[in-house]
């Protein structure tokens, strides 16, 4: 298109500005969606960009024909544009284009330090945001920077031009009044602003007590956030609390709407023979859920019977997209929520209780709509064959991880006796599906989990480790199989889905794990591309060896992060090549979205929810958010436990290395904090992340990850959720 003003075109003012306006090549899509179509946005840009100068908005309006009756629609249009980054106004109110003023667009990531960085909507280097650039912005706000030179450290710097999004509108905290000035404290450290409380808008709340307040006036450099009380949570160290705290910080929805209460009330209490129509009826199939002894939703039954030389699996799991439609209110529910969120004692339940603990539970002793995945699988633990289908079930027995470990090791009082050959049936087969997984070459790390007890009082009262047994990777095992399946049949009938993908290390951490395997006289095969049974075989010949957490956990850490997308790029730590989640749509909308596309596929349909891409960014999203959230509430439990442990020595493991200091974890509490760097000893300390260790200048002393220390807990600070500790001295050593 030629580079013609708009000044430049006849004089004529009906021939240009009509003229000008008919020439949208997008009018037609406007008109598309819109009665009154006004100029497309492109359009409104490209006018702009032939002024080749700043417009005033009147300006603009005159040369694209806007009718005074259009005018208000016409400036709000433009507003969404500011908002989006797309244009600004300088002082005089005229109009820019934001990419002909080399500005960036990003969102503002905060750190407890009190400095920033804005990360670019469009990718490229973070801009280091300095206190006084922060002073103006809370953490998550969407803002326009100019990159202006570098900072001390060499990283590019940045400066706030205009904020175009606030993203903080409540937050909780702690209040506080100093010299009759009463002000907020928020829980987030990266929200560096204190809020100010007017006397009239304290909502009854006394000094000391966690609240939640409503902010009215955001920050700019001169002016600190202004607030009222929306909601008092109450006293700080009250039982719960904790838990509270992480759902408004976290922004976790823990009320379901009364649209999705309504519906959950309207559905019927049990499952009925009409609700079988298409279904297979395996109700006389002995199916038996495994789970923990607190779980509370069984969402997966299996059951194996020996067939020739192999075995015949059926892996049932809740229907529940029987009874949550696509796009009602329980779904949209559960899609803000993503998952389910396991607090210690308090489980916030991606769907009302009523599904998740009821109709969807596969309770004992009850008719329950299922998906079922039915497999061959060959003696080697190779799946031959499978299908899905829809079936009605009835669980035949509740059993526990502790009583199938028991009774396959022996404890014929463990389980009932007619249960015994059925579970021996999957002990067998289990063993088959794990020489599989040798074959495939999957990561298997040795991770020790914990279990937390408490008092009447609501804390903790000891911290005990969970042992894994066979039962429990047993059921994993199944679990896999079935998923495995659901990724294939997807695959095979070509139909869009949410894949559980694990990338391979990144160059950089391949290079440092290297180096650092290097140091121990180890290498790891593979490579610039090494696979999972690369890391398999390693792990296996360190596993004698007495630095084996050591070098795990350099293993573990030098790999990436598992996320949900449409695209398959395979799950490099289980060594599939292709891998989505099936079995738990209870606590998982993932997989209640696989459900509904293998139900399309079986009854050759398509089902479309929207964007794939945009679902796995979410679901990935909330799945981090929840692990943020109780390690939170787990980090303040744990803090709270340790205060009347305050001077006790302990003897620990280096779990973290950094340049400020060391992560310890205590042997038999099972807690972590950290030993600041100046508490390791009369010398200066210099970080080696490549070998994870701190390294004296002078007299060589080294603290790499895995050493063994000896620790003194010197503070428990609530708070900031921190426990720390200094080198124990020699006679407590």
């Amino acid at each position: 298109m030629a580079r013609t003003r708009a000044s430049d075109l006849p004089a004529d003012p009906q021939v240009t500005t009509i003229s000008l306006r008919l020439a949208d090549p997008h009018l037609e899509r406007e008109r598309e969606r819109y009665d009154n179509p006004l100029p497309s946005r492109e359009w409104i840009l490209h006018v702009l960009e032939q002024e080749g100068v700043p417009v005033l908005s009147r300006r603009l309006m005159e040369l694209l024909d806007i009718g005074e009756e259009e005018q208000r629609l016409f400036e709000r249009r433009l507003a969404a544009m500011e908002r989006d980054g797309q244009l600004m106004r300088n002082r005089r109110g005229a109009l820019c284009i934001v990419d002909k003023l080399g500005l960036v667009k990003g969102r503002v990531q905060a750190h407890a330090d009190g400095f920033g960085f804005l990360v670019p909507d469009e990718g490229g280097p973070d801009l280091f945001l300095s206190p006084w650039e922060m002073s103006k912005v809370l953490h998550g706000d969407r803002v326009m920077a100019r990159a202006q030179g570098v900072d001390r450290r060499g990283r590019p710097e940045g400066v706030i031009i205009e904020v175009l999004e606030r993203a903080q509108q409540r937050v909780v905290g702690r209040l506080h009044t100093e010299h009759g000035i009463c002000f907020v404290v928020p829980e987030d450290r990266r929200i560096h602003h204190d809020l100010l409380i007017p006397a009239d808008a304290m909502a009854g709340a006394q000094t000391g007590q966690v609240v939640v307040a409503q902010i009215v006036q955001q920050p700019d450099r001169h002016v600190k956030p202004v607030a009222r009380i929306v909601e008092v949570l109450g006293d700080y160290a009250d039982a719960g609390m904790e838990i509270e705290i992480a759902l408004r910080k976290h922004e976790l929805p823990y009320e379901f709407s009364p649209q999705a209460q309504a519906l959950a009330s309207a559905l019927p209490k049990s499952v009925e023979p009409a609700h079988w129509s298409g279904r297979e009826d395996l109700r006389t199939l002995p199916l038996v859920t495994i789970d923990g002894e607190t779980a509370r939703d069984f969402d997966d039954a299996v059951h194996c019977r020996a067939e020739g030389k192999g075995y015949r699996l059926w892996v049932a799991i809740a229907d529940v997209s029987h009874y949550v439609a696509h796009a009602d209110a329980l779904d949209l529910d559960a899609r803000e929520r993503g998952n389910s969120v396991y607090f210690p004692r308090r489980v916030i339940p991606m769907l009302p209780e009523t599904l998740s603990n009821g109709l969807c539970s596969l309770n004992p002793g009850v008719d329950r709509l299922c998906m079922v995945c039915e497999m061959v699988v060959s003696a080697r633990g190779d799946i031959k064959d499978y299908r899905f289908y829809p079936a009605v079930m009835h669980s035949h027995a509740r059993l526990t991880y502790a009583a199938v470990a028991a009774a396959l090791a022996g404890d014929a009082d463990a389980v009932d006796a007619p249960m015994l050959p059925h579970l021996r049936n999957l002990e067998r087969l289990f063993h088959a599906l794990l020489k599989a997984r040798t074959r495939r070459g999957a990561i298997d790390f040795e991770t020790t989990e914990t279990r937390m007890d408490f008092d009447e009082h609501g804390k903790i009262s000891r911290i005990v480790p969970v042992e894994r047994n066979d039962a429990h990777r047993l059921i994993e095992e199944c679990m896999l199989a079935a998923n495995v399946c659901a990724s294939d049949v997807l695959q095979r009938h070509d139909h869009p889905a949410l894949y559980r993908v694990h990338e391979g290390p990144s160059a950089v951490k391949l290079k440092d794990l290297r180096e650092f395997l290097r140091e121990f006289g180890l290498q790891l095969g593979g490579g610039d591309e090494p696979h999972a049974k690369d890391y398999a075989r390693l792990l296996e010949r360190i596993r004698e060896r007495p630095d084996r957490q050591l070098l795990q956990t350099a293993l573990l850490r030098s790999l990436r992060q598992a996320m949900y997308a449409p695209e398959n790029i395979g799950h490099f730590g289980l060594a599939y090549e292709a891998y989505t989640h099936f079995t738990s749509p209870i606590r998982r909308y993932p997989d209640l979205l696989v459900h509904r596309a293998i139900k399309a596929v079986l009854a050759g349909q398509r089902y479309e929810p929207g964007s794939w891409t945009e679902l796995g960014v979410h679901c990935s999203q909330t799945e981090r958010r929840a692990d943020e959230a109780t390690r939170e509430v787990e980090a303040w439990l744990k803090c709270y436990y340790m205060r009347e442990r305050v001077g006790e020595s302990f003897t620990a493991s280096i779990s973290g290395v950094a340049a400020f200091g060391i992560f310890v974890a205590l042997d038999e509490v099972y807690v972590e904090g950290m030993v600041h760097v100046s508490e390791l000893g009369d010398d200066y300390f210099q970080f080696d992340p490549g070998r994870h260790q701190l390294v004296g200048e002078r007299g060589g002393r080294r603290y790499r990850l895995a050493d063994r220390v000896r620790v003194t807990l010197v503070r428990a600070d609530l708070e900031s959720t921190r426990l720390d500790f200094v080198l124990a001295a020699p006679d407590q050593a």
